[in-house]
C-alpha cells in the first residue's frame, strides 16, 4: 500500500492513555505512516542485553487499526548513558582534542570499534524483532549523519582508520608524500604511522592533508550506514525498505555516496530555517535543497521531516502563516517528493527541542496548523497517487561537487567566497525565470541537458576535462568559472600551462592574472548596460573566445569579464567572477536564449512555478511565497487539477495544472 502523508511520533514521551487520542486524531486528519523510535535506544535496551520492544510493538499496532503504518529508525544517534559509562572513548574529540560528551545527541565515534559491537547487537535485535511485522514498512538508518557534528572526530580511532585509508589510496609513504607535497615545510613522512589527522595546528595546515581527511571523514560515514544496512539487508524482507534522511547541502558526508545502497533518499526540510537564523531561508535555496536531495540518487524521495511549526532549541523562528505550511508541503511536492512526513506530531514539553513545534502544541488539543493540514491532505491525496514516481525532467544540469567544496572550505581565496552559495546563486537565476534545473555530479551523464552549469571546478582531472570538452563537441553548451582548473585532485596547484589548464582550449582564453576583490566590487559593461560582479576577478586573455561582457573598473579595464567560444558543435561559456544579482539574471538569459531553453511561463516575482512530467502528461506547480494575492499568465494548454482555480493566487497559496501531450 503506498504511503503519501506521515508524521515523526514519540509515544514513548506521552502517557500509554494518550496514544488512542493521537492514533484517532491521525486518522482523522489523513496521516498513513508514522516515523518511530530513531532516539528511544535507551526506551528499548535500558541495560546491555535487556531489551524491551513491547512498547513500540504496541504503538505499531495500535497505528495499523486506524490504518497507519511504521517507519522504524535504528537509535544509533543517541548511545544510551550506560554505554558511554562502560565505553567512554566512544565520546568524539574535536580538532582542538577537547572530548565532547553525553547530553546531546551525537555524542559517539562512528569508527569506535566498542561502539560497533553495541550496534550490531541492538540493531540485529531490532530488526529480528520487527522482520516479519506487516505493519512496518521500511527502516530509517541513524538520523542526519553528519548533521550534528559540529566537527569531525579527531580520536584515537580515527586516527587509526585515516592511517588505513591513506594506506589503501596511496599504497607506499613515498606516494603520500609526493600527492601531499611534503618536501614544504619539513612535513616528509617516512612511515604512515607518523600520520595523525589534522588537528589545530600553529600555522597553517597542509591543503592536501586537510582535503584528504575530509574526504576520510566522508567515506567513514558512508561506510557506518553501510554497517548498518548490511544488518538489516541479512535480516529483514525486501518488502521493507531503507533510507536516511539527508539535509540539503550539509556538507560533512558526500551525499551522492550516501545515497548510492539505499532503496530511495529521504530528506529534512525546513524552510522557516534553523535556531531562527535566518527566520525564513531564501526561496531559491528551499528549491535548491529539494533538487539537490533528488539529484543525489537522480530519483524522486521521501521527505522525512517537513516543518510543521515554529522551529527552535534554545530560539525560535517565525510562527508559519496560514496557509504557508501547505504550500511548503506542494513545493516539497512540486520538486519530486513522492510521500511527505511532518516534524513532528506533537512539540514536545522535555528537552532540548521543546521549541521545535509540530503539527499539535503543547497542550495537544487540534488547533490551527491541524486543521490546515488536514484539509491539504484531503484536498491533495488523489494528486499524490496520480504523480507517484513522475519526476521533474529538467533541461538545465548544474554539476555539484564535495571535492570542489572541500577545497575551497580549506582555502576560500576571499574571506566571503562560500562554494554553496555560489552554486545556489547560479541556480536562483534559473529559478526566477521558471526554469527545472537538476544537480549532478561530475560522474553523472550529462548529454540530456541542453545547458550545464559547472561553477567553481578548481580541481581538475584529465578524464573530467575530456568528459566537458565531449559534452561541449557533441552540441552542449557548458558554462564554466573563475578557480577553473587550478589544481589537481591531490589539492596541488597545476604548473607549467596557464589557466585554466587542459581547458583553455574549451574556452578559448587564458587567465594570465587575476585579483581578489577585498572591500570592493568590480564593474562590468555588457553592451550598454553596467552590472557589479563581487569578490574575484580573472585577468583574461582572449584565445579565441568572443567577449560578451568586459571589465569596467580596475586597472584590467576592458579586458574580458564573460565570454563564449564556439568548439565543436557547442558552445562554452567563461565567467571571470561572481555575477552580482543584475549580472547574474542577464547572463543567464543569454544562455537560456542560446541553448534553447524552455520556461515553464512568465514569471511573476515572489511565484514558484516547477513540473513533474511523465510521458503523457505535465504536472505544473503554481507557488506563491509572499503574503499577498498573485495574478499570473496561465497559458492556454494548462488545464486545472482542482475545481475553482482562477489566475489570481492566493497569499502563500498553491495552484497545479496538467498538460497533456
Amino acid at each position: 500500500m503506498a504511503v503519501y502523508f506521515g508524521v515523526d511520533y514519540y509515544p514513548e514521551h506521552w502517557p500509554r492513555e494518550r496514544w488512542e487520542t493521537d492514533a484517532a486524531l491521525m486518522e482523522k486528519m489523513g496521516i498513513d505512516v508514522v516515523r518511530m523510535a530513531e532516539f528511544s535506544w535507551e526506551k528499548m535496551e535500558p541495560q546491555e542485553g535487556e531489551f524491551h520492544f513491547e512498547w513500540l510493538e504496541e504503538a505499531v499496532a495500535l497505528l495499523a487499526e486506524h490504518g497507519i503504518q511504521a517507519v522504524l529508525g535504528t537509535p544509533t544517534a543517541a548511545p544510551p548513558a550506560w554505554i558511554i559509562e562502560r565505553s567512554p572513548e566512544i565520546q568524539p574529540i574535536d580538532s582542538k582534542g577537547v572530548q565532547h560528551f553525553f547530553g546531546g545527541r551525537h555524542h559517539d565515534c562512528q569508527s569506535n570499534q566498542n561502539y560497533r559491537v553495541h550496534i550490531k547487537r541492538f540493531v540485529t535485535e531490532m530488526a529480528n524483532r520487527f522482520k516479519d511485522n506487516p505493519n512496518v514498512i521500511g527502516w530509517q538508518i541513524d538520523n542526519e549523519l553528519g548533521n550534528s557534528h559540529g566537527d569531525l572526530c579527531y580520536c584515537p580511532s580515527c586516527a587509526a582508520r585515516f592511517r588505513e585509508w591513506l594506506q589503501a589510496r596511496y599504497q607506499t609513504v613515498e606516494a603520500l608524500n609526493a600527492a601531499w607535497g611534503t618536501g614544504f615545510w619539513s612535513q616528509g613522512y617516512s612511515a604512515f604511522e607518523q600520520v595523525n589527522p589534522p588537528k589545530i595546528t600553529v600555522a597553517g595546515h597542509n591543503p592536501s592533508a586537510m582535503l584528504d581527511w575530509k574526504r576520510f571523514c566522508s567515506d567513514l560515514i558512508v561506510e557506518f550506514q553501510q554497517f548498518q544496512i548490511d544488518i538489516l539487508r541479512s535480516i529483514c524482507p525486501e518488502r521493507q525498505f531503507i533510507t536516511h534522511n539527508f539535509m540539503g547541502f550539509a556538507d560533512k558526508v558526500s551525499y551522492f555516496d550516501l545515497a548510492k545502497p539505499l532503496d530511495f533518499v529521504s530528506h529534512d526540510q525546513y524552510p522557516g530555517g534553523y535556531f531562527a537564523n535566518p527566520p525564513h531561508q531564501p526561496n531559491e535555496k528551499l528549491a535548491a535543497s529539494l533538487d539537490f536531495v533528488r539529484g543525489t540518487k537522480e530519483q524522486n524521495f521521501w521527505i522525512m521531516e517537513q516543518q510543521s511549526g515554529i522551529t527552535g532549541w534554545e530560539t525560535m523562528g517565525r510562527a508559519p502563516n496560514p496557509g504557508q505550511l501547505s504550500m511548503w508541503t506542494m513545493q516539497s511536492v512540486a520538486h519530486g517528493a513522492d510521500t511527505v512526513v511532518y516534524f513532528r506530531w506533537r512539540v514536545c514539553t522535555v528537552g532540548t527541542e521543546q521549541y521545535w513545534h509540530g503539527i499539535l502544541p503543547h497542550s495537544g488539543n487540534p488547533g490551527r496548523r491541524y486543521e490546515e493540514l488536514k484539509d491539504f491532505i484531503h484536498k491533495v491525496r488523489p494528486l499524490m497517487a496520480e504523480i507517484q514516481g513522475v519526476k521533474p525532467r529538467p533541461e538545465v544540469g548544474i554539476v555539484f561537487s564535495y571535492d570542489q567544496e572541500y577545497a575551497l572550505q580549506i582555502q576560500p581565496h576571499h574571506p566571503k567566497l562560500d562554494y554553496v552559495e555560489q552554486v545556489v546563486k547560479y541556480y536562483g537565476a534559473f529559478y526566477k525565470q521558471n526554469i527545472p534545473v537538476d544537480f549532478v555530479s561530475d560522474q553523472s551523464d550529462f548529454s540530456r541537458y541542453k545547458l550545464l552549469i559547472a561553477p567553481l571546478q578548481y580541481l581538475m582531472d584529465p578524464a573530467l576535462e575530456e568528459k566537458y570538452k565531449a559534452y561541449v563537441k557533441a552540441g552542449g553548451h557548458l558554462l564554466l568559472t573563475m578557480r577553473t582548473g587550478v589544481k589537481d585532485r591531490s589539492n596541488i596547484c597545476m604548473s607549467d600551462r596557464e589557466l585554466p589548464g587542459a581547458l583553455s582550449e574549451l574556452v578559448g582564453l587564458e587567465v594570465l592574472d587575476y585579483d581578489c576583490l577585498w572591500g570592493t566590487d568590480l564593474k562590468v559593461r555588457w553592451g550598454n548596460d553596467v552590472f557589479t560582479a563581487e569578490k574575484w576577478s580573472d585577468i583574461i586573455t582572449l584565445k579565441g573566445a568572443a567577449p560578451l561582457a568586459v571589465c569596467a573598473s580596475e586597472f584590467y579595464a576592458g579586458s574580458p569579464a564573460v565570454t563564449v567560444n564556439a568548439y565543436g558543435d557547442g558552445l562554452a561559456y567563461y565567467v571571470g567572477n561572481e555575477p552580482g544579482v543584475e549580472l547574474m539574471d542577464r547572463l543567464a538569459q543569454e544562455l537560456v536564449q542560446k541553448a534553447g531553453v524552455s520556461s515553464l511561463c512568465k514569471a511573476v516575482e515572489g511565484v514558484e512555478v516547477m513540473a513533474r512530467r511523465s510521458d503523457e502528461k505535465e504536472y505544473i506547480f503554481v507557488l506563491n511565497h509572499t503574503g499577498e494575492e498573485k495574478a499570473f499568465d496561465c497559458p492556454a494548454d494548462w488545464m486545472s487539477y482542482f475545481d475553482g482555480q482562477t489566475n489570481t493566487l492566493a497569499p502563500f497559496g498553491f495552484q497545479v495544472y496538467t498538460k497533456t501531450f
